[in-house]
C-alpha cells in the first residue's frame, strides 16, 4: 500500500504536528513541559465519579419520575444520538453565559471535536465553499477541515482577536476567486494559541459582519470561564440576534477530560423543500448517528452528575480551579518579565485568561529548535509555526502554563532564556 493511495490529509504536514509533539515529549521525559494545553493533572479520586454517578441516578428518578429500571437503561444501553443531558446542559449555559436555547437545539458530543466535524459536514456543501479561520488558528479545526477536503482561508488575528474588518475582507478574497465564504470559526476567550479575547464591541462588529457576508459562526468557548482579572464578556453567541451562531462547549476543562463529553448548540431552523422545518442540532445527529452513534451514557451520567451537584453552575464548580490557572498565568507573566524583561529582543502578549500566550523570540523557533531546547536545555514549548494555515510565526512560540506548577514555571522561563541567548550566539 502506497502513501499516496491514500487520502492526501495523510501526507499533510499538520496532521504530524501532535504526533511530533508527543514524540518529542516522551524523548525528554524531565524537560519542564509549557508544551500540553491540557489541564492542571489534579489528584483526581476514582470514587468520586462513583458519587457523580449516584447524583444523576437520583436525579431521574427524583426530578424526571424514572424507575430504577428505567435508570438502568439509560446508564448502560445505547442511548439518544442527540444526546441525555441536555437539559442539564441548557441550563447550565443559561446560568453561566446568559444563553438561553431549548434543550432540543443541543447535541452532546465526544468533546468539543466531534462537534467541530458534525458542524462542519452539515454547513459545507460543495468544493466551493470555504471556513475563514483565525490566524493564528487551533490545529484542531484546521485538521477538522483537511480530513473533509474544505478548503481553509486565513484571517489575520490582532491584538484584540479577529476584526470584523478582516473578516470582510477575507470573505471578499474568497468570492473574487469564484467560491462562497459559508463560515467562520472563531475562540473568542482566551484563544487557544494566541490567548487574544475580543472585546464586548468587536464581538457585536463581527456578527454584524457575519450577518451581511451570511456567514455562519462556529465558536469554541473552552476556556471562557477562566479570566485571569474576573472580567466576564458575553459570549458571541449571547449576542447572537439572527442565530448565526453554532456554540461548541466541552466539559474537558471544567469538569474532567477523560469524560471525552462536549456538546453543540445548534438552534437554526432548516427548512426542507417540503416545507418541514427542524433544527440545525437534527442535521448533527443524523451525521453523528453514523460516526459514533451517541456519547457514552456513562461520561454524560458522570458530568450530569457534577451539574446536577453544583446546581448546574460551572462558575461554583471551578472556584478552585480558576483560582489556580489565574495563579499559573500570573507566575508565567512574572517569570517572564524577571528573565526576558530586560531583553528588547523578546516581547510577549499579556493574555486576560486562559492557558496560552506567544513570546516572540530572535531566533527562529521550529521543530529542529525545539528539539534543541528540549535536549541541551530541559524545556519544550510549542512552535507558532503550527497554527498558522498560511504561513508565519517562525520566530514565534505558545507557552502554555495550566499544567505546571508555579515554581516549575519560573525554572522552565529561566531555561527558556537559556536556550534563546545559547541559540542567539550559536
Amino acid at each position: 500500500m502506497q502513501l499516496t493511495d491514500l487520502h492526501g490529509s495523510l501526507s499533510d504536514p499538520l496532521l504530524d504536528t501532535m504526533n511530533f509533539l508527543n514524540e518529542v515529549t516522551a524523548r525528554f521525559p524531565d524537560a519542564i513541559s509549557f508544551a500540553p494545553g491540557r489541564p492542571y493533572d489534579e489528584p483526581f479520586d476514582p470514587s468520586v465519579v462513583a458519587g457523580y454517578l449516584d447524583a444523576y441516578a437520583k436525579y431521574l428518578e427524583r426530578d424526571r419520575g424514572l424507575s430504577q429500571r428505567q435508570v438502568g437503561g439509560l446508564l448502560f444501553q445505547y442511548g439518544r444520538t442527540k444526546g441525555q443531558i441536555h437539559e442539564l446542559v441548557a441550563a447550565t449555559v443559561a446560568n453561566d453565559e446568559g444563553i438561553e436555547v431549548p434543550p432540543e437545539s443541543i447535541v452532546v458530543t465526544v468533546g468539543a471535536q466531534e462537534g467541530m466535524l458534525l458542524a462542519l459536514r452539515a454547513l459545507f456543501r460543495d468544493p466551493s465553499d470555504v471556513l475563514l479561520v483565525a490566524s493564528p488558528c487551533y490545529v484542531g479545526i484546521t485538521g477538522a477541515a483537511r480530513l473533509l477536503d474544505i478548503p481553509v482561508e486565513p484571517v489575520p488575528e490582532g491584538p484584540s482577536g479577529v476584526d470584523a474588518e478582516a473578516v470582510r475582507a477575507a470573505a471578499t478574497r474568497v468570492r473574487a476567486g469564484g467560491r462562497r465564504p459559508r463560515a467562520l470559526y472563531v475562540v473568542p476567550d482566551f484563544a487557544n494559541p494566541s490567548g487574544t479575547s475580543m472585546p464586548a464591541g468587536a464581538r457585536r462588529e463581527l456578527l454584524a459582519a457575519a450577518d451581511g457576508e451570511d456567514l455562519y459562526v462556529v465558536e469554541d468557548n473552552p476556556y471562557g470561564l477562566f479570566s485571569r482579572t474576573g472580567r466576564h464578556t458575553p459570549t458571541l453567541k449571547h449576542l447572537d440576534e439572527h442565530r448565526r451562531v453554532v456554540y461548541l462547549g466541552s466539559f474537558a476543562k471544567t469538569c474532567f477530560p477523560g469524560a471525552r463529553v462536549g456538546y453543540a448548540i445548534a438552534d437554526q431552523p432548516v427548512v426542507a423543500p417540503d416545507g418541514g422545518v427542524t433544527l440545525l442540532a437534527d442535521q448533527l445527529s443524523k451525521i453523528k448517528s453514523m460516526t459514533t452513534v451517541n456519547t457514552s451514557p456513562l461520561a454524560q451520567a458522570a458530568i450530569g452528575g457534577m451539574l446536577v451537584t453544583y446546581g448546574c453552575r460551572l462558575r461554583v464548580l471551578n472556584e478552585e480551579r480558576i483560582r489556580r490557572y489565574r495563579e499559573r498565568l500570573d507566575a508565567l507573566l512574572a517569570a517572564l518579565d524577571h528573565h526576558f524583561g530586560a531583553d528588547p529582543a523578546v516581547g510577549w502578549n499579556v493574555p486576560d485568561g486562559g492557558f496560552f500566550l506567544v513570546v516572540t523570540v530572535p531566533v527562529t523557533a521550529d521543530e529542529a529548535a525545539l528539539t534543541r531546547s528540549a535536549r541541551d536545555h530541559g524545556v519544550l514549548w510549542t512552535p507558532m509555526s503550527y497554527f498558522y494555515p498560511g504561513g508565519g510565526g517562525e520566530r514565534q512560540l505558545r507557552l502554555s502554563c495550566s499544567y505546571l506548577e508555579p515554581d516549575q514555571i519560573d525554572e522552565g522561563v529561566r531555561r527558556l532564556r537559556s536556550f534563546v541567548e545559547a541559540t542567539g550566539t550559536a
